[in-house]
């Protein structure tokens, strides 16, 4: 069997972890874009590789100066941001995952908003993979906060429900971290049920209790299933996963991804469980106040453009794939991606992101709230791989760039700067 593990409202009970006061009580994390990045005294920046999710950057501040709701004041003290999560306290009070704090603090008057600390839900994180390296043979990190573990040919069948319940108990006596777990014969299935096990529970999914589980899930509530396939499949009048599972054909006739869903809602596809996660991209995005200043906006490409080539260079791969996308007022956007394949080096990425960002700008009357930036498709440096073009000149200067990034990783990303950041 598979087993899925996904740690209880885990931003909020990190923080219980280090303020025990907490417990019992109605907390959110809140969050908001860290614009702090395009201030000239933008320090104590960290890199995020090992673990990915929602609400979980690339690049987040260190720590903050403030952690509580004072950290989401801005300068004329009105309060911004969103809730990362909040504990199953405040969900009693209709407080939500994705809602302004303010609209939040008006359901919930008395909800404790606490600041992110990205450094220590990194480090409960990567305890808790290491200790389930211990009791399973083959573990898959799938976020910060989700894992799946293969027990065939570890536990019997028969065994699966009082070792989930003895596992689950465990990591939370050595851990702190109350944790949900489902099981099924499929990783697709097993996480179905752990949703259905919250909080801090256990569920099985036999196959002979399949048909009867799905029955009345709604199709949303499956893994794979987005909003427009959600869209489609309410147009063909299939509104759970029990009516799915008695429409083969028309999901088989909306080509290979839908019938592939089927499958998977039927329990028999599967995924294997990967211990090493393979990154395809990075990217690095932020949203501010609406600005109109085109030179301004410039200067923040400039910034996250070095943000972004940091931690290229700290995963030591080559992009040939770099797209930037624009959110404009008025809900508008924009998105324009190049393909290259040469030596990468600073200057030129530099350069890139810019011309990307000319040729992406197409709504000048409008202000732009939010700069995407994202590489993709990364290859090995190679010879018989890269364009030949400029090859010994791009060679020095991506020694260049090598030595710049021993500076940054030695004194930190700011360290060294554009002088058009200035």
């Amino acid at each position: 069997m598979k087993i899925h593990i996904d740690i209880d409202c885990f931003f909020v009970s990190a923080t219980r972890i280090k303020e025990p006061s907490l417990e019992g009580k109605a907390v959110a994390i809140g969050g908001r874009s860290d614009t702090k990045i395009f201030d000239s005294e933008s320090k104590n920046q960290s890199v995020n590789f090992e673990n990915s999710g929602s609400f979980v950057p690339t690049f987040y501040k260190a720590y903050e100066e403030r952690d509580d709701i004072d950290a989401f004041k801005d300068a004329d003290g009105r309060v911004r941001g969103i809730l990362t999560t909040s504990s199953y306290e405040a969900r009693k009070y209709g407080v939500k995952t994705a809602m302004s704090i303010r609209e939040a603090l008006t359901l919930c008057p008395h909800l404790i908003i606490k600041a992110p600390n990205m450094s220590l839900y990194q480090q409960l994180s990567h305890e808790l993979h290491e200790f389930l390296q211990t009791k399973i043979p083959l573990v898959e990190q799938a976020s910060i906060d989700e894992f799946y573990g293969d027990l065939s040919g570890w536990v019997e069948d028969s065994d699966v429900p009082s070792f989930i319940a003895a596992l689950r108990d465990e990591i939370k006596s050595v851990t702190k971290l109350p944790v949900s777990i489902g099981a099924s014969k499929t990783r697709y299935i097993a996480k179905l049920a752990t949703t259905h096990a919250k909080p801090y529970g256990c569920k099985v999914i036999f196959e002979n209790d399949l048909k009867g589980f799905i029955e009345k899930i709604p199709v949303g509530a499956f893994a794979g299933i987005g909003k427009s396939m959600k869209e489609k499949l309410h147009s063909a009048q299939i509104h759970t996963l029990g009516e799915l599972s008695r429409r083969r054909g028309t999901l088989e006739s909306w080509g290979p991804y839908a019938k592939e869903l089927y499958l998977r809602v039927k329990g028999q596809s599967d995924d294997e469980i990967s211990t090493k996660h393979i990154r395809k991209s990075i990217g690095i995005s932020r949203t501010f106040d609406p600005l109109f200043e085109r030179t301004e906006l410039r200067r923040r490409v400039h910034v996250l453009a070095r943000h972004l080539n940091y931690a290229i260079l700290r995963l030591k791969v080559i992009p040939t794939i770099f797209s930037l996308s624009l959110n404009y007022e008025m809900c508008q956007k924009s998105h324009k991606n190049i393909s290259l394949c040469e030596v990468f080096t600073e200057k030129k990425f530099d350069s890139l992101c810019l011309k990307l960002f000319s040729d992406a700008d197409i709504h000048k009357r409008l202000h732009v709230i939010r700069i995407s930036i994202n590489c993709s498709s990364f290859t090995r440096e190679s010879r018989k791989e890269l364009s030949l073009i400029g090859f010994e000149d791009d060679q020095k200067m991506h020694r260049l760039t090598k030595e710049s990034q021993k500076v940054r990783e030695k004194y930190g990303i700011d360290m060294l700067k554009w002088g058009s950041e200035l």
